[in-house]
């Protein structure tokens, strides 16, 4: 008997636990766009508290980044998935998500107009304390991410996670007012070294709060489990810097958010 109310107590918990984190459909607007996004936070937690912009890969706004704005709600952030592409457009095949990330990537003005929606969006949340906000993105949402911060943004930091990392308008990044972290496969072939070095120039000569961090072994989509495991292809998971740069990136939110 005494297994039994056990069980219930734990399973009573589990449920109350899960049942605090919830999972709103947002839309909202970029000039006639219409875009939707996901809002995930824990309504156990009544006070404001440091939003997270969360800017996804190049298929679109996915399950993969709706079960990271859960793991951010599960430690106390109100997370906000943007959606880039608009509404409905989520890419099926490989080619179809090279044309919609092309569009984007030669169009800078266009993207971080795209993201600036996609933050005011977080910003409008009652539940958010919009002095403390921070932008992450996975692939293209790195990129991203980078771009959103070079727009001036007022945010505390960027995150990008396997993320491009040219320097298209080098002078732009006077522009950034946050921290920068990029988090970045030692092995990422679609990241040239000379992208590298003009990422890294830019950060500096703009007198940039920035932070590389190179992980060996690790090659592009690092944190993405349906990246499959094969090196050899270019993009692959690997768990262990997937970890390691969570970890870096909850230290990183410990420095902006203290």
């Amino acid at each position: 008997m005494k297994k039994i109310i056990l069980f219930l107590v734990t399973l009573a918990f589990v449920f109350s636990t899960n049942a605090a984190i919830q999972t709103q459909t947002v839309e909202y607007k970029d000039g006639d766009t219409t875009l939707e996004g996901v809002i995930v936070f824990d309504d156990a937690v009544k006070t404001k508290r440091p939003g997270v912009l969360i800017v996804h890969q190049w298929m679109g706004l996915s399950g993969y980044e709706k079960k990271r704005a859960e793991m951010l709600a599960q430690l106390g952030y109100v997370a906000f998935c943007a959606d880039i592409y608009g509404k409905g457009v989520r890419p099926a095949t490989v080619p179809e998500a090279g044309a919609q990330a092309g569009k984007y990537k030669g169009d800078r003005a266009l993207l971080r107009s795209r993201v600036n929606a996609g933050l005011a969006a977080l910003k409008k949340s009652e539940l958010v304390d919009t002095k403390r906000v921070a932008a992450i993105g996975y692939c293209f949402g790195g990129t991203t991410v980078i771009e959103l911060a070079r727009s001036g943004a007022e945010l505390s930091g960027v995150v990008s996670f396997h993320g491009g990392l040219d320097s298209p308008t080098p002078a732009d990044g006077k522009n950034i007012k946050s921290k920068v972290l990029a988090c970045h496969g030692a092995d990422d072939p679609f990241v040239p070294a000379k992208d590298l070095a003009a990422f890294e120039s830019e950060m500096r000569d703009n007198k940039v709060d920035w932070q590389l961090i190179a992980y060996g072994g690790a090659v592009h989509s690092f944190t993405q489990p349906m990246a499959g495991n094969d090196n050899s292809k270019g993009a692959a998971y690997n768990e262990r810097a997937d970890k390691r740069s969570w970890e870096d990136m909850n230290q990183f939110f410990g420095e902006l958010f203290r």
